[in-house]
């Protein structure tokens, strides 16, 4: 059949006999079965071990310069093994025998090639995020930590982070995310473990996230890592998921609490301010008595010493008048006198209006008679 016909030649032709230097002659149909409409690729690799041997000079021996020129190709692709190129983002490190070299810019570089030389790209402007905390697994329990007031609460946070110092990137710390990870937690443990939990998972988080930040970066300064702190983010701060119910009810119970003291502290805010208002009252009254107890004490002290300067002048007209004075205030709130006199055949009863002061009546105003009109004016004079 025309598939396994080892005489048809296919497309490629068949291998030529006479072309072989040395070796046994194949035959002509091109020595054994080929794959169905592929290369012969016995064939192949057979004109390419004459063509080199051909370059080599043949069974004598290599031409006269034939390895000087393949030993300069090959120190010429070494040479050229050295080039590099250094993204805008990035900072290349030069590694001589392993040992620290310099640092090149972004751009086209040069090193000696391999193996005395090496270059490591480092990201200088690349933002890193590292996740603590999380759901499920190791993740999980790192974000479980014991706060201030010794309460267990689940923090979950993210740091941000960027390569300050490529070298000590490189030479000082084994694993950066791993170093980076570490430092994270303990810093944040140390402020948890100093702060209470109401701030936590309520209004503190912009200072513990500052806090945190400023541990971590005081760290990584002490070890030389290279590595600046640019942010530490709190996604998530509250009780852990098999506590929540019984951290609902705790709240509960403090809301309560809250509700019960705000209301204890309107009343006696009330009671107080009332007694207040009662105590400024009854000073304000007394205060006022004590004035008016004062000024009247004053009063009739000058009053007396003015009735007893008239006295002293006429002491009969004085008496007198006192009597009568007296006698007046007395009788005027009387329904009925008697007057009772020695020698009188019968006594004498006054109307209880006499001794009462008399106040005066005025009369009702009549409206103004109209004016009288002008007469007439008489004629000729008369």
């Amino acid at each position: 059949m025309p598939w396994n016909d080892n005489a048809n030649p296919g497309p490629w032709g068949s291998p030529n006999n006479d072309d072989r230097r040395d070796g046994p002659k194949r035959p002509q149909g091109g020595g054994g079965p080929r794959r169905p409409g592929g290369p012969d690729f016995n064939a192949s690799f057979d004109r390419l071990g004459r063509r080199l041997r051909d370059m080599m000079g043949g069974p004598g021996g290599p031409r006269p310069g034939v390895v000087p020129a393949i030993v300069g190709v090959v120190v010429g692709l070494w040479a050229l093994s050295g080039i590099y190129q250094v993204a805008p983002n990035e900072v290349g490190v030069v590694t001589t025998f392993g040992a620290y070299s310099g640092q090149t810019d972004p751009g086209l570089n040069y090193h000696l090639p391999a193996p005395i030389q090496a270059v490591e790209k480092v990201p200088v402007q690349a933002l890193n995020r590292t996740d603590v905390g999380g759901a499920n697994g190791d993740d999980r329990a790192a974000g479980l930590m014991l706060t201030g007031d010794e309460q267990v609460v689940d923090v979950n946070f993210s740091v941000t982070w960027r390569i300050a110092d490529p070298r000590a990137f490189l030479f000082v710390i084994r694993d950066p995310n791993e170093s980076v990870t570490a430092v994270a937690e303990s810093a944040m443990r140390e402020v948890v473990g100093k702060t209470p939990l109401q701030p936590i998972i309520s209004t503190g988080r912009g200072q513990m996230q500052q806090q945190t930040r400023d541990v971590m970066q005081k760290t990584l300064d002490a070890w030389g890592a290279g590595i600046t702190v640019v942010e530490v983010q709190i996604s998530r701060a509250g009780p852990p998921a098999e506590v929540n119910d019984a951290f609902r009810d705790v709240q509960s119970a403090e809301q309560d609490k809250d509700s019960s003291v705000n209301e204890a502290n309107t009343y006696r805010n009330r009671v107080v301010n009332e007694a207040k208002g009662d105590a400024a009252s009854i000073t304000n009254r007394a205060q006022a008595y004590r004035e008016q107890a004062v000024r009247e004490a004053a009063g009739e002290a000058a009053r007396f010493n003015q009735i007893y300067t008239e006295y002293r002048r006429a002491p009969g007209v004085t008496r007198d008048r006192l009597y009568i004075e007296t006698m007046q205030r007395i009788l005027q709130n009387s329904n009925k006198v008697v007057v009772d006199s020695k020698g009188a055949s019968a006594p004498i009863i006054l109307p209880p209006d006499v001794f009462r002061p008399k106040t005066p009546t005025v009369a009702p105003q009549q409206a103004p008679e109209p004016a009288p009109a002008p007469a007439p004016a008489q004629k000729g004079g008369q």
